[in-house]
């Protein structure tokens, strides 16, 4: 039995689950959630208080929501689908401009990472000869001691 599983048993269900849930990622998706519960609430409102009705005045209704098809005794309500794919797209395209924004910031983080470093190195002097020669000195001493 291998000794992480040992640990496991030994803090049993709530032990690990507390585990679980303090991690860092499980906190950030947590977070990411609730916000985006509340943006979806926005883009709801957006979309069905002000851009459905907006349409709606072209297609001369109170809201595109509204607008149903009538077939036979079922009452197809096409508006809010398209008030769904509407909610959809926006919600997709700020993800979508989030991620670039995110990657972007990365991609800077690391390029002044990298700078950063290739400075450091510029900056070491390369060792003197007379470094060399003590340093080699230095190992042979302590292999000599082994």
């Amino acid at each position: 039995m291998k000794t992480e599983d040992v640990v496991k048993k030994s803090r049993g269900f709530w032990g690990e689950f507390r585990e679980f849930i303090t991690k860092g990622n499980v906190m950030d998706m947590a977070v990411g959630i609730i916000i985006g519960a509340a943006f979806k609430a926005i883009v709801d409102s957006l979309v069905n208080d002000i851009l459905m009705p907006i349409i709606g005045i072209f297609v001369k209704t109170d809201s595109l929501t509204s607008v149903a098809i009538k077939v036979g005794a079922a009452n197809i309500t096409i508006g809010n689908f398209i008030a769904a794919v509407i909610n959809f797209l926006i919600l997709a395209l700020v993800l979508f401009l989030m991620v670039k924004l995110m990657n972007r910031a990365r991609e800077a983080a690391e390029k002044m990472a990298h700078i950063k470093k290739e400075e450091a190195a510029e900056e070491a002097p390369a060792p003197s000869n007379e470094e060399v020669l003590l340093t080699e000195i230095r190992d042979l001493l302590k292999a000599q001691q082994k």
